[in-house]
């Protein structure tokens, strides 16, 4: 008997059932234990496929998954498979293959063996078929981390079938990140650890998205302890981790719009505070008086107020009184100088804009009365609003809601407005330039800012205090304003009010060569009229004694304590009218002996 014979009678007398199939998937043999236990003739099997005497279970098996594991791995172990005998009874089975290849490595024949499975195998069997369609994603590994098996839900989630999955190393379906972490062994060292909780991986579906999965383990460890299978269960969390990561960039950008809003805030303020360095309301003029107790009427309540005076008469000053005097003195005092804005860029500046609104938007912006809000905003030169936009200012002053440019949300918004303007815009509104409405919604608390001229001497005090500051600004001794000097000072009309005189003592200061003031050079009335050192004309001496300035800074002390109504300290205090501290003003009143009326009741 050859070899070949020899091979060919171990393999049809074999206790088990075995099968040959060749290349096509067709029986070249069967061995005589199969024609006993399925009741087929071996010529009634040989040249068929194994599909035709299987369930339908086991034929979608069988191309769906063993074929396909066992071209890629050359082997396959332990897969289930149902034959249907001639006299139709299901035979369960337990099947285990292999591939012969020739020396030159050409393929022979696969040959399969079958054992008949138990009671306790089928129930086996059952599990597996749960397992397969439990709605869950499961997948199981050997040592070597190759997947063995997977739900149906698994397959689902990431796209694949079920044949070109198995056998592959779970590291295929990881992310780029995830597969560099387990290259060199390290998946291996994880399985050799067994079981773990919660770990965060990274998967890829077929069509290439992102799954972010927690995964946890159970191991099964053979005799010796080391790992020869792990169950993993896995969770994707994709949509729960692109929400936290939004959430984050949300606070994340939240934190810089709410520390670039302080910041701006802060610019602002300061923006208000340099704009405010005119000088503080000082004067006991009549006109100024008038204009104070409006202040001290208005300043506590919720009222719009429009501001109306001439170009450099102190209207800034005069919001900022209105503000440190009101309920939201805590708040921001927020400017915007109408005049200075761009037409094309009124409503970003007003109500802010979003990001890609129009060209150049290339970050969220804040508008200033969102920066304003709980606080007070100054609108200076009102009148140079574009007439298209004043309907959007006069919604915001009736509804207090806004949108930002390119953006639907409605925001709500608490602000108190002071509006300022050296135009008649009742004029303006005869012409068509400003809208009715808009006036008598801004104009609810007038107040005239009296200009310079019609204040008497109180040109004399601010240029006072003016020169006192500019000399400790610039490093200069101490310099006083000659009589002579005074009464040109009170002489001149201003036409620039305040700002203009300011200008001109600063200037003196600058040109003026030790501690004589001279005025010549900045004031063009005082060089037509001679050298500020000459006597005037009634021969009096060219400067104001020690005496004369201390009754005009007790005349100017009292009259600010009778506008605060005796209060010395506090907001609205003569302290803050005169803008010094109230332990200066204390040892004021008492240096110059002032004393506060005493009322006597009648009888």
């Amino acid at each position: 008997m050859s070899r070949d014979d020899d091979y060919e009678w171990l393999f049809r007398k074999a206790p088990a059932m075995a099968t040959a199939i060749d290349q096509d998937g067709r029986y070249l043999d069967v061995n005589d234990a199969v024609e006993r236990r399925l009741g087929f003739s071996r010529e009634e099997m040989i040249g068929r496929r194994p599909l035709d005497f299987v369930t339908a279970e086991s034929a979608r098996r069988i191309e769906e998954e063993f074929r396909p594991a066992l071209r890629r791995t050359g082997k396959l172990e332990g897969k289930p498979l149902s034959f249907v005998a001639k006299s139709g009874e299901i035979v369960d089975c337990i099947s285990d293959a292999i591939i012969e290849y020739d020396p030159e490595g050409r393929f022979l024949r696969t040959i399969a063996m079958y054992a008949e499975v138990t009671d306790q195998a089928r129930a086996a069997f059952r599990y597996r078929d749960l397992y397969r369609s439990t709605p869950a994603m499961l997948h199981t590994l050997d040592a070597d981390g190759h997947i063995q098996t997977v739900t149906d839900h698994w397959l689902q989630k990431l796209g694949y079938t079920r044949d070109e999955v198995l056998g592959r190393p779970v590291t295929d379906f990881y992310s780029a990140a995830d597969r560099r972490r387990f290259s060199g062994g390290r998946l291996q060292e994880a399985i050799n650890r067994g079981e773990f909780t919660n770990v965060d991986r990274q998967m890829v579906t077929k069509d290439g998205r992102v799954l972010d999965i927690v995964m946890s383990s159970i191991a099964h460890r053979d005799g010796r302890g080391n790992v020869d299978q792990m169950l993993v269960a896995s969770k994707d969390v994709t949509e729960r981790k692109g929400a936290e990561r939004r959430l984050r960039r949300t606070l994340a950008e939240n934190a810089r719009l709410r520390e670039e809003l302080e910041q701006e805030r802060d610019y602002l303020r300061e923006e208000v505070s340099v704009a405010m360095n005119l000088g503080r309301i000082a004067g006991t003029s009549p006109a100024l008086r008038q204009m104070l107790k409006r202040v001290e009427a208005v300043a506590e309540t919720p009222a719009t107020v429009l501001l109306q005076g001439e170009s450099g008469v102190g209207k800034e000053l005069v919001a900022h009184a209105i503000h440190a005097r009101s309920p939201r003195s805590e708040g921001p005092l927020v400017k915007v100088n109408c005049a200075s804005i761009p037409k094309e860029l009124f409503e970003s500046e007003f109500f802010g804009h979003v990001k890609g609104a129009f060209t150049g938007a290339h970050r969220d912006r804040i508008g200033r009365f969102q920066l304003a809000d709980s606080g007070t905003i100054f609108l200076d030169e009102v009148s140079e609003i574009p007439l298209e936009l004043q309907g959007k200012l006069l919604r915001v002053l009736q509804e207090s809601e806004f949108e930002r440019v390119g953006d639907d949300l409605t925001r709500s918004v608490d602000v108190r407005v002071i509006a300022a303007t050296n135009r008649d815009l009742e004029r303006q509104i005869v012409e068509g330039r400003f809208r009715e409405d808009l006036f008598y919604r801004l104009s609810v608390f007038p107040i005239d800012v009296p200009p310079l001229r019609d204040r008497g001497d109180d040109v004399i005090q601010l240029a006072q205090d003016f020169l006192d500051n500019t000399c400790k600004d610039f490093g200069r001794e101490p310099m006083t304003l000659a009589r002579g000097q005074a009464n040109k000072l009170r002489a001149y009309d201003w036409p620039g009010n305040v700002r203009e005189l300011k200008n001109v003592i600063e200037r003196a200061v600058i040109l003026s060569r030790g501690n004589v003031l001279r005025l010549e050079a900045s004031l063009p009335e005082a060089a037509s009229s001679g050298s500020d050192a000459a006597s005037d004309a009634s021969g009096a001496a060219a400067f104001l004694t020690e005496q004369e300035m201390r009754e005009l800074q007790k005349k100017n002390t009292i009259a600010a304590l009778e506008q605060a109504n005796w209060r010395v300290s506090g907001a609205g205090g003569a302290a803050d009218l005169l803008g010094i501290k109230p332990t200066t003003l204390a040892d004021r009143i008492r240096t110059l002996g002032i004393r506060k009326p005493v009322r006597r009741s009648r009888r």
